[in-house]
């Protein structure tokens, strides 16, 4: 992946974190949170010193 790539990434997991956060169907929000854990996991592969978001 790029670094453009990388970055849009993070900004995706933001997106659906915040959605995550805002979801009041509680499958919805087991949904929102796999989808989170695998693109935080595919961006652990391309890039293994990051750690998280940057709140």
């Amino acid at each position: 992946m790029t670094e453009h790539q990388l970055m849009e990434q993070e900004c995706q997991i933001a997106r659906y974190r915040r959605l995550e956060r805002e979801v009041t169907d509680p499958l919805a929000a087991c949904l929102l949170h796999g989808i989170v854990e695998e693109l935080e996991a595919e961006l652990r592969k391309e890039r293994p010193d990051w750690h998280g978001p940057r709140d």
